[in-house]
């Protein structure tokens, strides 16, 4: 039954969702060989395991390597591992609780608020720019810059030095895939530590001299006599920028792909721009940007008479759970107008995306200012997919006006 699910192949990572729908009717749970995880495809088991504590994102908190019947990750690979192992994303409680609790104290309602305008500023700069070039790749001239810019923005991060992000944050994610290769791995760790450098010492500048952004609110951020370590701090920029712009990035070229391919939702949207902020629920919901969410099962559970042993680890399928029947009616329709709409695009739980009223503020903008700017806009070209699975989406997205 997992020999439905192809995630090196590109057919289906462009489009997934026949292969999930056959995986649901097959079954709640099934073992993938090659890569020793369980396939959980359903939304509520997907919506519940992302809740239940026996599971975690990591097992250190609990157990060794050894204990838990894993090989320790290679020595090489420490920079990374540590970059990535002491962000909230990979953290379980008390140290999940502890960090959120002090970076929810500096990225508060009023912080997103504060950077609604400057959103508007940039996504409106980007599409004019698009608009007097006639058209271009919506990818990269509007999708990936903005939330780049955003999170620069937030950060206090110098103009002069924003165009390393991307690449940074894209060689990071790239370990995040399914059985990355020693070239993605070497990638990765080289970024780990260029970025890691970088804000180690933006980090001492800011304690110099506090400015208005976060990287001096997350300095400042004090709890019961308890602070950030500079670690801390370190992964959770990082975390910001890579999560809070991968997801961004491709829910807004994905999104245009979808309505591309639904005209009729296309033009209802552009005559009824009310439509706007369910439109990007729907499109957040229809084609997921992130497919896969894993968590390791801490304690034995059981699915549909199937005991997961500890040691386990689950792949919840998050792009089939948001197109599961058995939670959203006609869930293969693209509707703009949904309204029963709990889609799980942003987890659930305590890893719920702390970034998530950022991205809506982000996609509204973008989404916004095309629809008023370009309303004529259409596709040039068939987009090409890149590889990955996890983190899904399009090289470019050729448009005209």
């Amino acid at each position: 039954m997992s020999a439905l699910f192809e995630p090196w192949s590109p057919s289906f990572v462009a489009d997934p969702y026949p292969a999930y729908e056959q995986l649901r009717a097959q079954g709640r749970v099934h073992w993938f060989e090659p890569t020793g995880q369980w396939l959980v495809p359903h939304y509520e088991d997907v919506s519940a395991l992302l809740r239940d504590r026996r599971l975690g994102r990591t097992y250190l908190h609990r157990f060794s390597h050894e204990e838990f019947g894993r090989t320790p990750p290679l020595a090489e690979h420490e920079p990374f591992h540590t970059l990535n192992d002491n962000g909230i994303l990979d953290l379980e409680a008390p140290d999940h609780t502890r960090i959120r609790r002090l970076i929810t104290k500096a990225f508060t309602p009023r912080t997103v608020a504060r950077l609604e305008p400057t959103v508007q500023r940039l996504a409106a700069e980007l599409v004019a720019d698009l608009i007097r070039a006639g058209g271009g790749d919506l990818l990269a001239d509007v999708a990936e810059p903005l939330p780049v810019a955003v999170i620069a923005e937030m950060l206090g991060i110098p103009e002069a030095d924003r165009a390393l992000l991307r690449p940074w944050s894209a060689d990071i994610c790239g370990m995040f895939e399914l059985n990355p290769s020693p070239e993605t791995a070497d990638r990765a760790v080289r970024a780990s530590v260029e970025f890691s450098a970088y804000l180690r010492e933006l980090i001492a500048e800011r304690r110099k001299e506090p400015g208005d952004d976060l990287i001096s609110a997350l300095i400042a951020a004090y709890e019961e006599g308890d602070r950030l370590s500079e670690q801390e701090m370190i992964s959770t920029c990082v975390l910001l920028l890579n999560a809070g712009h991968e997801a961004t990035v491709n829910t807004t070229a994905n999104g245009w792909w979808t309505l591309f391919r639904h005209p009729e939702q296309l033009a209802r949207l552009r005559a009824d721009h009310s439509l706007l902020p369910t439109a990007i629920e729907e499109l957040m919901r229809y084609d997921t940007p992130l497919q896969m969410f894993e968590r390791w099962v801490l304690d034995d559970i059981e699915i549909a008479g199937t005991v997961l042993p500890r040691g386990s680890e689950l792949a919840l399928l998050f792009g089939s759970a948001n197109r599961d029947p058995g939670r959203f009616v006609n869930a293969d329709l693209l509707d703009l107008a949904r309204e029963d709409n709990a889609h799980i695009t942003f987890g659930a739980g305590i890893h719920f995306c702390l970034g998530a009223p950022l991205a809506r503020i982000e996609l509204a903008a973008s989404f916004g200012e095309l629809l008023r700017g370009a309303p004529t806009m259409r596709l040039v070209g068939e987009p090409r997919w890149k590889p990955g699975y996890v983190i899904r989406g399009v090289y470019e997205l050729p448009v005209e006006l």
